[in-house]
């Protein structure tokens, strides 16, 4: 299996799941992107090794379809390369995820990359988690 690939498989297509997942999972926003996710100890008949994923790009703000395809290329690339980092460091699985672009403007990979990360990382930390990179420093004592 590649490590750094992004096969069929791990691609979410079904309308079932996509449905269930807008309905009962949570979600996180950091301009430009929305994730949406559903554990996986919420949907026990998804035991792959990897998230389903799905990628959107609303046609509200990008018209034309060079402009979404450049965006969902963009997002798929940064989720491919960091997957490997992000699973090895993960406790809980996302079962399914999605990554929607709200971005107005064409952004620059490198500011895209740096954001999806910062997202994908803190699907990573559960509420019962004291581990976690994402948490606000404690609070100074004067």
């Amino acid at each position: 299996m590649k490590l750094y690939g992004f096969p069929k498989r791990e691609r979410l297509r079904s309308q079932k799941f996509i449905q269930e997942l807008f309905e009962k999972g949570s979600s996180l926003f950091l301009y430009p992107f929305k994730i949406v996710y559903l554990l996986a100890a919420s949907k026990p008949i998804l035991s792959a090794p990897f998230p389903q994923v799905l990628i959107s790009v609303p046609r509200k703000h990008f018209r034309r379809a060079h402009d979404r395809n450049l965006i969902k290329r963009r997002c798929r690339e940064i989720y491919r390369l960091y997957k490997p980092e992000w699973l090895a460091k993960k406790q809980t699985l996302p079962a399914l995820l999605a990554i929607i672009y709200l971005g107005k403007q064409h952004e620059p990979f490198a500011f895209m990359q740096k954001r999806l990360i910062t997202l994908l990382n803190q699907v990573n930390c559960c509420p019962y988690e004291k581990t976690c990179e994402t948490e606000p420093p404690p609070p100074k004592v004067s």
